[in-house]
């Protein structure tokens, strides 16, 4: 009777061992572009890609290239989920800020919901350089585990 339970207790545990790790990012760009003149979303891949293919080997005696076209990297499935910008005509509009946290605190609640759990983040920005550059975004990705 041991045995088979040490038998079924160790068959259970194989299983858990065998499941592999999944990993999804979701990023979310937001403009800080003056006057409102941007376009913040929150960015979802529904479709994967194997970085392999676009992969290319290069050393001293070989240099292997990759064929495939940039076209071919483009995803064309995906999720988009409006967010509004930073800055309007009177300036920075900390109600949108306050919109986008409730927004993306929308996305992070239904992932876990679904099963994946949050294991980091990770935000950079590109802002203004200087007179005349008007140009800008805040980017943060996302990097969920299942």
């Amino acid at each position: 009777m041991k045995k088979i339970i040490f038998i079924a207790l160790l068959a259970l545990a194989a299983t858990f061992d065998l499941s592999a790790q999944q990993y999804k990012v979701v990023t979310s760009v937001e403009s800080i572009v003056p006057n409102g003149l941007g376009r913040s979303r929150i960015v979802n891949a529904l479709e994967d890609k194997d970085y392999r293919e676009y992969t290319s080997v290069q050393t001293e005696e070989d240099n292997t290239r990759n064929k495939s076209k940039r076209g071919e990297i483009r995803v064309k499935n995906f999720e988009e989920t409006k967010l509004l910008n930073f800055y309007n005509l009177g300036g920075i509009r900390f109600q949108n800020i306050a919109a986008n946290d409730a927004l993306i605190t929308s996305m992070i609640n239904t992932m876990i919901a679904d099963g994946w759990s949050l294991e980091f983040v990770v935000s950079a920005v590109e802002s203004e350089g200087g007179k005349g550059d008007g140009q800008g975004i805040f980017i943060t990705r996302y990097f969920f585990k299942k």
